[in-house]
């Protein structure tokens, strides 16, 4: 996971930086989130122009940079990799904070909305995390969530550093954390990404690859990812979006 998060996050926003600024965010939500995704999260959380918005294991910065693309919000991002908060600095210049989503180092209700994108399934305490997001989003605001979760997962296909929860006890952890579910969508239903995101993204793995593919933490990171990617082609992991409220 530090591979990925860390070393690898650094080596995409240089690549990014030297292919130009329309590589910035295709390259920033590697991972993370397609544009009908984050779309649909943008859409269901009621964005507001000038409003502070938190990224919560914000990686390399991209879907921050999208929303705030969008919906002119004014992201701040929290990351505990060190890698990648350098990378979204340099690509973005949001402020970031490094610091685990168990606890943020932000005041009670100090957001108007804030999502968490892919990180739910890479910790053992998840329910911090949406505690930790129910403190610091204001009662009125929402909360996106993209969640991997596991449905006939047997245990030794479990990538290490991922903990998928079944759909029983991600409901459960929503209402231990005093939120509900308002609206909810698999992105197995989602349209793919434009032809031409998907090409900018292409084009950042090609030069990743190029630059990188002999070295340890690169191996590591496209093994990781093989191995996801193989549980969602056969739908053993879904990846579903949620968007949750106060109760």
């Amino acid at each position: 996971m530090a591979a990925e998060f860390d070393t690898v996050a650094e080596w995409t926003a240089q690549v990014a930086a030297d292919l130009g600024s329309a590589y910035h965010i295709p390259a920033g939500c590697r991972g993370s989130g397609t544009p009908a995704a984050l779309d649909w999260l943008i859409s269901h959380l009621g964005l507001a122009k000038g409003e502070a918005f938190l990224d919560c294991g914000a990686g390399v910065g991209g879907p921050a940079a999208y929303a705030a693309q969008q919906r002119a919000v004014l992201p701040v991002l929290v990351e505990p990799e060190a890698g990648a908060c350098r990378a979204a600095s340099y690509l973005f210049g949001y402020p970031v904070l490094r610091a685990v989503a168990s606890a943020l180092p932000v005041a009670d209700e100090s957001f108007g909305a804030a999502w968490s994108l892919g990180v739910l399934c890479t910790m053992d305490d998840q329910l911090s995390l949406l505690t930790e997001l129910r403190r610091v989003v204001r009662p009125s605001g929402r909360i996106g969530v993209l969640a991997f979760v596991a449905r006939g997962l047997v245990e030794d296909e479990q990538p290490t550093g991922n903990n998928f929860p079944s759909v029983d006890l991600l409901q459960d952890l929503v209402q231990r954390a005093g939120l509900h579910i308002e609206a909810s969508r698999s992105t197995a239903d989602l349209p793919s990404a434009p032809s031409d995101w998907e090409s900018r993204v292409d084009t950042v793995d090609r030069e990743l690859r190029q630059r990188h593919s002999g070295k340890p933490a690169w191996q590591m990171a496209e093994e990781q990812g093989d191995l996801i990617a193989g549980l969602l082609d056969r739908s053993v992991v879904t990846g579903e979006l949620l968007i949750l409220r106060r109760r």
